[in-house]
Parts: C-alpha cells; sequence; structure tokens
C-alpha cells in the first residue's frame, strides 16, 4: 500500500480571533430610500436594516393613508419595522 504523495492539501480557516485586524474604519453607507412612513425621518435601505412590508401591513399598524407606497410595497426603517413586529408577534400567537 502506497500513499498518494501528490494530494492538494486541505485548506485550513485560521479563526477570526487570530486574523489581521484592519486598522483603516469602514465608511459608513449614507441612507438614500426613505422610510414610507408619514411620521418618520429614517431611512430604509437594506444595509442600514430596513425592510419592505405589503400595503396591507402598513395598514395595520399605521392606518390608511399613513405611509407612501413604492411598486405595490411600503419601505420601512429598521425601527418602524420593530414596531411593526411588535404588533403583529402578538396576533401571530393569538392563533395557537
Amino acid at each position: 500500500m502506497s500513499r498518494d504523495t501528490n494530494r492538494v492539501q486541505r485548506k485550513v480557516r485560521i479563526p477570526s480571533s487570530k486574523r489581521k485586524k484592519s486598522s483603516a474604519k469602514k465608511e459608513k453607507k449614507p441612507g438614500e430610500i426613505p422610510c414610507g412612513i408619514s411620521s418618520c425621518d429614517g431611512h430604509a435601505d437594506k444595509h442600514l436594516g430596513g425592510r419592505s412590508l405589503s400595503q396591507e401591513n402598513a395598514i395595520d399598524s399605521w392606518g390608511e393613508g399613513g405611509f407612501t407606497v413604492r411598486k405595490n410595497r411600503v419601505r420601512v426603517c429598521k425601527s418602524c419595522y420593530k414596531v411593526w413586529k411588535k404588533d403583529n408577534k402578538d396576533d401571530a400567537n393569538a392563533h395557537y
């Protein structure tokens, strides 16, 4: 029995704690998409934690006309999404 010594060695991952830390600070991208909720000044960009809700879900939380629609969806910032999620958390548990 001979061993095949021409094999390619598997790549071993270096633990994240041992990796070199980059000295340059990352630039924060500015928000481009405004939050669709009328009373909010936040940004609904995905990299800032923004989400997209259906018109029906937005009506449940903010009422008719409390938001602007874009492509049949309402773009909301992270804080408004949390508000909507909290409102609907109770509704989801009521079905069981």
